[in-house]
């Protein structure tokens, strides 16, 4: 695949699209908070998904999107800002000691998701995914040594460039995925609405169930 934003945009709108056909609404847990990756985000806005439509569905998209921007800044991170990418190799080293790493190798539309649905309060407590991608690392390694003053200067210069080059990477993407709009729109028409509206259905009835008592 080329390695444009445009083109890697293109191409993962067309995964999110062969994806949304196996999307069915959620019944078994609801959030807890707002989601930042999702709630007023311009990659949901570009697309035309921001009313009227479940936040799984946009989840899904949103973390496509972030994949796309993530790859073009490793890139040119890489490339271009050297000290910077030092550093984010020697966490990436550190991240790698940790025992157990859930949120790891998720397919996109689950990537930035709660990690343990609600406890049942009868449940018994044993422990959470939570708990443990937060166990403490190995010590096998030796830390690295503390930066300069001058060091940490430097990486925070490159810090901004690549925070910039980021921002620049997300308009690009917004603009690319305007285009697509029409289609996606017509996919969640197909594929999310029906059912939505089917569980709306099925919500009303049990409402207005005729065993309900009902007052004089």
């Amino acid at each position: 695949m080329e390695g444009s934003i445009e083109s890697r945009t293109s191409h993962e709108v067309d995964n999110w699209l062969r994806w949304l056909p196996r999307w069915h609404p959620g019944t078994h847990r609801t959030r807890a908070r707002l989601c930042h990756q999702c709630f007023g985000s311009p990659v949901i806005a570009a697309a035309g998904l921001s009313e009227d439509v479940p936040h799984a569905v946009q989840h899904a998209l949103a973390m496509r999107m972030k994949i796309v921007v993530d790859a073009s800044v490793d890139e040119y991170t890489e490339q271009h800002l050297p000290r910077l990418s030092h550093e984010l190799r020697l966490d990436d080293l550190r991240r790698a000691r940790r025992a157990y790493r859930p949120t790891e190798g998720l397919d996109p539309e689950h990537r930035g998701l709660d990690l343990d649905p609600p406890a049942a309060p009868d449940a018994p407590y044993l422990f959470t995914l939570g708990d443990l991608a937060g166990l403490p690392e190995s010590d096998e390694a030796d830390e690295p040594r503390p930066l300069s003053a001058d060091e940490k200067a430097a990486v925070l210069r490159e810090v901004a460039v690549s925070d910039a080059y980021a921002a620049e990477a997300g308009r690009r993407l917004c603009v690319e995925l305007a285009k697509h709009r029409a289609r996606m729109r017509a996919a969640v028409a197909e594929f999310v609405e029906p059912q939505v509206q089917a569980l709306l259905a099925d919500l009303g009835s049990t409402l207005d169930s005729p065993l309900w008592p009902r007052g004089s």
